[in-house]
């Protein structure tokens, strides 16, 4: 579905991506995982045409991204919205700018799988909790059903209760929905548990990737055991025999 190819982005004089290059089949979820200024958040900016590559390619299923309309969940909950307007406005606009007909019951099956109940809808940001804040965002990114969904940090808000809860809600939705995912993280349990593949960004190369039970197992490179094995010593990740 997204292909990326030989991507390279600079920022003024400096290289911040260097030859990226990675695929997403339909249905299926990447992380992305590395450590902070590894160039995570630049590759997000990239595939939604917010930064200029300076070379290389983005396609999706064949076509510029340009093309198409991915939708993203922002790390911030509460800062992914207008403050000023309900909650329901919020969600309504990815509806409005393409043209789609929401149903009633569409709303409400998608509220039911985010356990969101209507009426907090008519609430505003500053009104609702963060996790309640996240779960709307993921809302608003399901309602136009995008064939990919961009996840920058979706659970760093969040409690650890709210993040199992919300990383399990993610799955489950991505099963109905059948939409692809990029989900860029630090959090190497969650993205073992939950994609299918793994690509590690170590100072914006693209250090490693291999499906997340491989990976899991046997990371090849020295940097990427480094961090499987902190990962396991601080319990985000179990030991694999």
């Amino acid at each position: 579905m997204l292909t990326v190819s030989n991507l390279r982005v600079k920022r003024g004089a400096r290289v911040t991506l260097h030859d990226i290059s990675l695929s997403l089949p339909a249905g299926k979820t990447l992380a992305v995982v590395g450590e902070s200024g590894a160039g995570k958040s630049t590759l997000i900016a990239a595939i939604l045409g917010l930064l200029k590559p300076s070379g290389g390619q983005i396609a999706w299923n064949g076509a510029p991204t340009r093309m198409v309309r991915p939708a993203l969940v922002m790390q911030e909950p509460r800062a992914a919205f207008n403050p000023v307007l309900s909650l329901r406005q919020s969600i309504m606009e990815p509806v409005v700018a393409q043209n789609i007909k929401l149903t009633q019951e569409r709303l409400q099956r998608l509220c039911a799988g985010l356990e969101l109940p209507l009426d907090i809808l008519d609430r505003r940001p500053g009104q609702v909790s963060i996790g309640q804040a996240q779960r709307v965002g993921i809302l608003r990114a399901l309602i136009a059903s995008p064939p990919l969904i961009l996840f920058d940090e979706p659970l760093s808000a969040l409690d650890a209760v709210a993040q199992k809860h919300t990383a399990r809600l993610i799955s489950d939705l991505q099963g109905e929905e059948g939409f692809a995912a990029l989900i860029v993280t630090h959090d190497l349990g969650y993205a073992v548990a939950h994609a299918d593949q793994i690509a590690v960004l170590k100072a914006g190369r693209i250090e490693e990737i291999a499906d997340s039970e491989t990976f899991a197992l046997n990371p090849r490179s020295e940097y990427c055991r480094t961090l499987r094995d902190a990962a396991i010593a601080l319990g985000a990740l179990e030991a694999v025999a």
